[in-house]
């Protein structure tokens, strides 16, 4: 069942039904609005405004200035698909991005199962492996290269004791 459209249609409902009753009693919720803002002259101009309703507005603004703080920190760990509202706490990839079950690429809307963590926890490390594997490979030819080039005189120690008695000759 979609809630959403029960949602709408029962709050459109309130309003009008709140409209209707402020229309009946416009009179009456019309004194009742004047008295408590305080736009009834009571002993001056705009007196009643500034210690009713207009002294508020501080209020007001700070309570504007929570919910703004508040917005944006839900904001922060939304999910980042566009007009998503959940909570984004599975990273992507790279970890640029957060998004929920439902927009994540790895779970492809389903919930994410014990078995779908394990599968994706053993791709994680199998490939952290392969990089591991690779870089040794990497290092020991490195290695490897350079206790070549010091045995025949090439390498950067040979270069050095060069340079060294170089500066003795002079």
């Amino acid at each position: 069942m979609k809630w959403r459209p029960i949602i709408i249609v029962g709050l459109t409902c309130g309003v009008i039904a709140g409209l209707v009753i402020w229309l009946q009693h416009a009179r009456s919720m019309g004194h009742w609005l004047q008295v408590h803002e305080g736009i009834i002259n009571e002993s001056g101009p705009y007196y009643g405004f500034w210690s009713g309703f207009g002294s508020d507005l501080a209020e007001f603004s700070i309570l504007g200035a929570i919910a703004t703080g508040i917005y944006q920190l839900v904001k922060k760990y939304n999910c980042h698909e566009p007009g998503c509202w959940r909570v984004g706490n599975h990273p992507t990839a790279s970890g640029q991005f957060h998004f929920c079950y439902r927009h994540h690429p790895d779970f492809k809307g389903v919930k994410p199962t014990h078995d779908l963590i394990e599968h994706l926890h053993r791709e994680h490390l199998d490939q952290q492996a392969a990089i591991h594997s690779k870089l040794q490979e990497i290092h020991q030819q490195l290695t490897a290269t350079r206790a070549a080039n010091d045995v025949h005189g090439t390498g950067p120690a040979a270069h050095n004791a060069q340079a060294a008695g170089d500066r003795q000759a002079e």
